[in-house]
C-alpha cells in the first residue's frame, strides 16, 4: 500500500540554531516555536520518520513566514530536499501574499525548480485574508495555471485554545473556494468543521475542488471524524496528514487504519488520493 503523508514540516539546520532570534523577528515563526520545547525537524529527520512508519512519500510544507526573504531562504532548503530525494519528499512552498508582486515572482522563481505546491499559508498572521481575491489572484493565477495545490491552515471557531490555533477559521477557505473555481485547495486540520456545512447543496459545489487533511488529529477530535468526514465530502476528498513532527506519522497511519472506514476508504486516504492529486497537478473534480 502506497502511504502519503500530506502534511509535514522541515525546516534548514539552521533555523533550529536561530530559533530564539527567529521567534523575536518573525511574528508567524514566533506564534509556532517560540517555545524551545516545539519541535523543528529536518529533511533527515522526516526521512527516518518515513522509514520507520513505512510512509512512500511526504509533503514537506514550509512555514508561514512573514517576512518574504525568509520564505526565500527556506524554500531553497525545500527545493533542494525534493531534488535530493525525488519521488519521497515533495515540496511546497512559503510565499507571502501580503506584498502579491514579491509574492509571484517567488513562486515563479519555486516552479522552475520544481516546487509542487504552496504551503502551509497563515492568513491571520501573515496579514491578508483568503477572501481578498485581488490581492491573492497573482498568486492563485499562477498555481493553477501549474496544477499546483494550496495547503492553508484553518482551525475551528470553538473549543479549547492552543499555541498556533490563529485565526483562519471555515468561512475563509469557502470563501476562498467560490473567489477560484478552478483552484485546489487543501485545508488542514479537517478545514476547522467546514465539511459539515457540504450539508448545504450551496458549500458542497463550491467545495468541489477543496480536500481536508488529518493533520493533528489526534490533538482535536475523536477518530469518528475520519467516518464522519467520509460521509460528509467523500473519503475521496480527505488526506492523511500528520503535522510531522507534531505528531508521529506512525501514530497517524494507526489513526486511520483504527477509524473503521472500508477497507476501499481507508486505501483511498493513506495514499490513493493524494498520488492522484500530485499526480494530476490538482486533478479533475473528484465529484465528476
Amino acid at each position: 500500500m502506497t502511504v502519503i503523508d500530506f502534511h509535514t514540516h522541515i525546516a534548514p539546520p539552521w533555523v533550529r540554531d536561530c530559533r530564539a532570534q527567529l521567534a523575536r523577528d518573525d511574528a508567524c515563526f514566533g506564534a509556532l516555536y517560540a517555545d524551545p520545547r516545539a519541535r523543528l525537524a529536518t529533511a533527515d529527520e522526516l526521512l527516518a520518520s518515513m522509514d520507520e512508519a513505512g510512509v512512500s512519500a511526504s509533503v514537506a510544507l514550509n512555514l508561514g513566514w512573514t517576512s518574504g526573504s525568509m520564505c526565500a531562504r527556506t524554500n531553497d532548503y525545500l527545493l533542494e530536499s525534493g531534488a535530493r530525494w525525488p519521488g519521497r519528499i515533495i515540496p511546497f512552498v512559503a510565499v507571502q501574499p501580503a506584498d502579491p508582486d514579491t509574492a509571484a515572482k517567488e513562486l515563479e522563481r519555486c516552479i522552475a525548480a520544481s516546487a509542487r505546491g504552496i504551503g502551509e499559508l497563515r492568513p491571520d498572521i501573515q496579514g491578508f485574508a483568503l477572501a481578498d481575491a485581488d490581492r491573492l489572484r497573482p498568486v492563485v493565477d499562477m498555481a493553477t495555471a501549474h496544477g499546483l495545490p494550496i495547503l492553508t491552515h484553518v482551525s475551528e471557531p470553538v473549543g479549547h485554545v492552543y499555541p498556533g490555533k490563529g485565526a483562519v477559521t471555515p468561512e475563509q477557505p469557502y470563501d476562498f473556494a467560490r473567489a477560484f473555481p478552478e483552484a485546489v485547495l487543501v485545508c488542514a486540520h479537517w478545514g476547522g468543521g467546514l465539511p459539515f456545512y457540504s450539508l448545504m447543496p450551496e458549500v458542497r459545489q463550491a467545495l468541489a475542488r477543496v480536500f481536508f487533511d488529518s493533520a493533528a488529529s489526534h490533538y482535536l477530535y475523536s477518530r469518528d471524524v475520519f467516518r464522519v468526514t467520509a460521509g460528509l465530502v467523500g473519503a475521496d476528498h480527505i488526506l492523511l496528514g500528520s503535522d510531522f513532527p507534531l505528531i508521529r506519522q506512525q501514530r497517524a497511519i494507526e489513526e486511520v487504519r483504527r477509524a473503521g472506514l472500508p477497507e476501499p476508504d481507508a486505501i483511498a486516504i493513506l495514499g490513493g488520493n493524494a498520488g492522484r492529486l500530485l499526480a494530476q497537478g490538482g486533478g479533475n473534480d473528484a465529484r465528476e
